[in-house]
């Protein structure tokens, strides 16, 4: 199976000498991918002209920001007692580094709230906000969410620039996709393509950790673009484009805006978002998992439908454990709604609420089941 290298697009340096260690998760042989850019006709279908791109970049330009982040790094010193590190008057530790990080952002309302990525801003002790016009204000994280990868970024200023949002519900493969950041850098940078897919799933992406359905371009992005704005033909914000897998070309991913502002909105009212959760490990049911479940004799388990989502792995102590779920349940319905990928029933349960009733229809060994899960909220996640 390959395996794919993901790259989350911050600008990660390290010490004062500011030396470019690379960015998050890439691939050490593929330090600096170079995505295929789709090569733009004289003149767009429909237009006089080709110069929409560029009147996109005046319209848009002003409200993308570069977003500069810092945080200390401390190592446990020789005698491994944390309380010597934290001793009040001290010099600085030598055993202590400073990260830093440079990612990209949109204004997306005037009175200074900025959309970006999460891992752009994720324990920073510090976060510089710099405007096209070379204004720099201290920003503060009013919220992250790290299985979105959204964080909302507050600056103190009036009668900024913003952008236009758009609705990445109506994204259809082949459109025009115009992408600003900041790559490697370079402040400013604009790129285009396509939209070369909606709906990848994490696990298409090969970042099962998240509960985004990405979409797919081939703009090139690099790292530095992270938390910029994806466009559509319009000057709309579309996506926030988040990771690129390493060693290909014009694999470029970006979190649809409709998921990223509910997520924002959130963030914005309670600094925190609430994420539901079963507990449960599953997977398309296709022949060939059919074959190898049924193969494997101690697991006990008897898969006698054909299609549907089937439980690999429940949780101790979850809901769905709660509920009486089993692994080799296969899922034909949830809340009232057929499903046949796993996919479904992830987008059920994130429209869910916690504390809730999902009423499920399951296949246990040739028989059909209705159960009933009450979903938690996702485990808090440690740093």
């Amino acid at each position: 199976m390959l395996q794919k290298s993901v790259t989350y697009l911050s600008l990660l340096m390290v010490g004062a000498t500011g030396s470019l260690l690379g960015t998050q998760f890439l691939n050490p042989e593929v330090q600096r991918p170079q995505p295929a850019v789709a090569q733009l006709p004289v003149t767009l279908p429909g237009t006089t002209s080709s110069s929409f791109i560029a009147t996109v970049v005046d319209e848009t330009g002003p409200a993308v920001v570069r977003i500069d982040s810092a945080r200390t790094v401390r190592r446990a010193n020789r005698f491994n007692d944390p309380s010597l590190r934290q001793l009040p008057g001290n010099s600085p530790s030598p055993n202590s580094r400073v990260v830093r990080g440079t990612g990209s952002g949109f204004i997306f309302k005037s009175d200074g709230l900025v959309l970006t990525n999460a891992h752009v801003v994720d324990g920073a002790d510090t976060v510089t906000v710099t405007l096209k016009d070379g204004r720099e204000f201290t920003g503060q994280v009013l919220g992250e969410d790290t299985l979105t990868d959204v964080a909302v970024v507050k600056i103190q200023a009036t009668g900024l620039p913003v952008v236009k949002v758009g609705n990445s519900e109506q994204l259809r493969p082949g459109e025009w996709a115009i992408a600003i950041g900041n790559p490697l850098g370079l402040d400013n940078t604009v790129t285009a393509g396509i939209i070369s897919g909606t709906g990848r799933s994490s696990a298409d992406v090969g970042v099962p950790d998240k509960r985004i359905n990405f979409i797919q371009t081939d703009a090139a992005i690099n790292p530095g673009n992270s938390g910029g704005p994806l466009l559509n033909q319009q000057g709309q914000v579309i996506g926030i484009n988040t990771a690129i897998i390493g060693g290909a070309q014009g694999l470029g991913f970006a979190i649809p805006i409709n998921r990223a502002q509910a997520i924002a909105n959130q963030l914005i009212a309670d600094g925190r978002v609430e994420h539901p959760y079963l507990g449960i490990q599953m997977a398309t049911l296709t022949p060939t998992l059919k074959e190898t479940l049924s193969r494997d004799s101690s697991n006990g388990v008897r898969v006698e439908a054909d299609a549907g989502v089937v439980i690999v792995g429940v949780a101790r102590n979850s809901p769905a454990a709660q509920a009486g779920l089993r692994p080799g349940d296969v899922i034909q319905q949830i809340s009232g709604q057929t499903v046949k990928t796993a996919d479904q029933v992830q987008q059920v349960v994130d429209s869910s609420s916690i504390g809730g009733r999902l009423p499920l229809e399951v296949s246990r060994n040739g028989r059909s089941l209705n159960l009933s899960v009450q979903p938690g909220e996702f485990p808090a996640q440690t740093s």
